[in-house]
């Protein structure tokens, strides 16, 4: 089993990210290769929370010009992770 940094790289802080955070909820940049059932075992160690439920999504990335080349972003996986009620993950910014 891969350690839990390895899967969960950081909580994203971003629009969507703050709205769900009202709702228990919390929007996690995972591993590409890691499932649920690994994000869920992740992220109850490292931020000592209850998980209750785990949906993920791939965003691909996007082509972008440097000068005269092209160059793409590299893909990325997002988790949107349910907390128990009144649990919550603290962010350092």
């Amino acid at each position: 089993m891969r350690p839990a940094t390895d899967i969960v790289r950081r909580v994203l802080q971003s629009e969507k990210g703050a709205r769900i955070a009202t709702h228990d909820q919390y929007l996690v940049d995972v591993a590409p290769d890691a499932n649920k059932i690994e994000i869920r075992g992740a992220v109850e160690a490292l931020y000592n929370v209850k998980v209750l439920a785990v949906n993920t999504l791939k965003t691909h990335g996007k082509w972008r010009r440097l000068s005269a080349r092209r160059g793409r972003r590299s893909d990325r996986k997002k988790a949107i992770v349910t907390l128990a009620k009144g649990q919550k993950i603290e962010v350092k910014t």
